[in-house]
């Protein structure tokens, strides 16, 4: 399994230039790109291929005068650019296509220098290292300080050198991690997602949600009014978009540590895990839409996912039509549509259901009935027919054939 390791650097301030020349010339050959395709498909030409473009904008471009500063950098860098043109036109064509599962991917647009966040990426080509002092190496930039928060657990293929929109500077290797199976278990979970509780579980636990932007809108309140005041174009004004950045910065890292420690607690505490396929993308548009982004329910079920598939446990979803609220988990009744202030319902079998927790044993038993050999019983079995249904009504029009074909008159 491949996974991603984010360290946080510390660059002085000639590397930070040599980073921001990196990061410009790799933009301008990722657009230069985009500009030679799209002007050849108005011209009615072929499509350019990836060699073709790549001799011209990079190889013949460092030849003549306009170009000639795309030397300062690594050519990988460059090279990559255009690898990540290339991956967006293929997404691009494969999504029209219908190759492409989900959501309909746009065509590449152009990147501004006016992005928040830039990146460049080092491959083995480049040459790139991780010295002894602690130190990485990236070519024509320096050694860059990092500060290691664990050990890398094999040797990088790749590292991905990224600047927020706050202004830091992080490395991102792409390492090829092992798997890590933990001992076996014998409890299984189904998880109900919400905004009132994060997370209800169907052994009744409930996760309270820390709305952690709610919790620094009062701030960020202040520090947008004051980038407000600020004059278009002016140094105040920069400093106070950083400061904007900052606080947005500290409440996505607090909310993507919370849920990396919770995740990976259900993940050693169950067997297999089952949650909702949720449309979060539906649900940011309507009046609840500050809310579902404050929850993170598609980063935190990620997180679920690529972790039980390394610490060897099962991961399911349950379809987001799926009847879970409505539905008794003890008859399989279905009952009529509730509104989001009904918490607590009775069914006519005489159960008594919390709406969160019923949602979450619902959800458990579907996924129980989809992924494993058991076949968990998740819609109502068979009932003995009620004596008026059993019988034949006389005054009913029947078939003047019967199944051998002999006439049943």
């Amino acid at each position: 399994m491949q996974l991603r390791y984010n360290y946080r650097l510390y660059p002085d301030s000639g590397q930070q230039a040599s980073l921001a020349r990196a990061f410009g010339c790799a933009r301008v050959v990722f657009n230069d790109g985009l500009r030679a395709r799209q002007e050849a498909r108005e011209q009615g030409l072929a499509y350019i291929s990836d060699g073709e473009l790549s001799r011209r904008l990079i190889t013949e471009a460092k030849q003549t005068p306009q170009r000639a500063w795309l030397g300062e950098v690594s050519a990988v860098v460059l090279q990559q650019a255009l690898a990540d043109l290339n991956t967006a036109y293929r997404n691009f064509f494969a999504s029209i296509t219908g190759k492409r599962k989900g959501r309909r991917v746009a065509p590449p647009r152009f990147r501004s220098r006016k992005d928040n966040r830039q990146a460049v990426r080092f491959t083995k080509n480049s040459r790139f290292a991780v010295l002894d002092n602690g130190r990485l190496r990236l070519p024509k930039v320096g050694d860059v300080p990092v500060r290691w928060s664990r050990a890398l657990p094999s040797v990088p293929s790749s590292v991905t050198v990224i600047r927020d929109a706050a202004g830091r500077y992080f490395a991102s290797f792409v390492v090829q991690a092992t798997d890590a199976p933990l001992p076996p278990v014998d409890s299984e979970v189904g998880i109900d997602l919400g905004l009132t509780h994060f997370a209800v579980l169907s052994d009744g636990t409930k996760v309270a949600a820390p709305k952690f932007l709610r919790r620094a809108a009062r701030k960020l309140r202040r520090l947008q009014q004051d980038l407000a005041r600020k004059q278009r174009g002016s140094r105040n004004r920069k400093k106070a978009v950083v400061k904007v950045a900052r606080a947005h910065a500290r409440v996505a890292d607090t909310r993507r540590d919370w849920q990396h420690k919770l995740s990976t607690t259900i993940i050693r505490d169950n067997q297999a895990v089952y949650v909702e396929d949720l449309c979060v993308t539906g649900l940011g548009r309507t009046r609840l839409a500050r809310s579902v982004h404050d929850a993170g329910w598609s980063q935190f079920v990620a997180m679920l996912e690529y972790k039980a598939a390394r610490y060897g446990r099962t991961f399911g979803r349950v379809d987001r039509w799926f009847p879970s609220t409505r539905m008794c988990s003890d008859c399989g009744r279905v009952n009529d549509k509730m509104t989001l202030d009904v918490r607590s319902w009775d069914c006519p079998c005489g159960s008594h259901h919390d709406r969160d927790v019923n949602a979450a044993r619902n959800i458990r038993a579907a996924g129980r009935a989809d992924l494993n050999d058991r076949g968990a019983q998740v819609r109502p079995g068979p009932v003995p027919a009620p004596r008026r249904e059993a019988v034949t009504h006389p005054d009913v029009a029947c078939s003047t054939r019967s199944v051998e074909g002999i006439s049943a008159l």
